[in-house]
């Protein structure tokens, strides 16, 4: 079964929302949270990892076409006082991303039934993550600590895309997984053909990719955006 017909069926299964608490951006470490427990009252653990059962509130994550910019807000109680150490340690996990996975009970790993058998388990029954950043603490207080959530896009001083535009010169370190070329040597910086690893070299431009990749190229530049439109 998919996500299209769980939805278009008439005894859909329960929606399980968890949560990432990405903290690396700012030097922490990967947290992962629901609101909630399985069918042993354990753990959930989707796609392979465990989801710590934690009291989470959230809201304001609905798609908006008009008006201004969704600023979700998720709340948590400060079990053991773990969040407030987290606060202390990080600068208010300001900067660290927050990742809200959603799928159905129906599609969660074995592990989370009686006996480990689910046949209809499948990880790759999820709708789109939701990836959003921590931008400001709006609520601290001894029971319950709220975070004011922002789009990436949406936080001051961002740029799309995220790195420079440049018409001519591709931006990717040669043989990187950006750029993407794997086979033998082919040509020097200028674009001359050579048989010599040690002088491999690509050009960085349309020219280089050209003779590697054919007429199909990952280039990491915009040549396009030198054009003019005429109408």
């Amino acid at each position: 079964m998919t996500i299209a017909q769980e939805l278009s069926g008439l005894q859909a299964s329960a929606k399980v929302v968890l949560y990432v608490l990405d903290a690396s951006p700012i030097g922490g470490e990967v947290l992962r949270f629901h609101n909630g427990t399985n069918q042993l009252n354990q753990p959930v653990v989707w796609q392979g990892q465990t989801y710590q059962p934690f009291p989470i509130e959230a809201e304001g994550f609905e798609v908006r076409t008009q008006g201004p910019a969704a600023r979700p807000k998720i709340r948590v109680a400060d079990r053991f006082g773990l969040i407030s150490v987290l606060l202390m340690q990080f600068g208010n996990l300001e900067g660290a991303l927050l990742i809200r996975k959603v799928t159905h009970a129906r599609f969660l790993d074995a592990v989370n039934f009686p006996g480990g058998v689910n046949p209809e388990a499948n990880p790759d029954e999820a709708y789109p993550d939701d990836t959003w950043v921590v931008d400001r603490v709006s609520r601290d207080d001894a029971t319950v600590i709220e975070w004011e959530l922002a789009s990436p896009l949406d936080l001051e001083g961002m740029t799309v895309p995220g790195r420079r535009c440049d018409q001519l010169v591709c931006s990717w370190r040669y043989r990187s997984a950006d750029c993407g070329y794997t086979g033998g040597p082919v040509a020097k910086a200028d674009d001359t053909p050579t048989a010599d690893p040690g002088q491999d070299e690509c050009s960085q431009l349309i020219s280089g990719c050209k003779i590697r990749f054919g007429k199909l190229l990952p280039f990491g530049a915009f040549p396009g955006i030198g054009l003019n439109r005429q109408t």
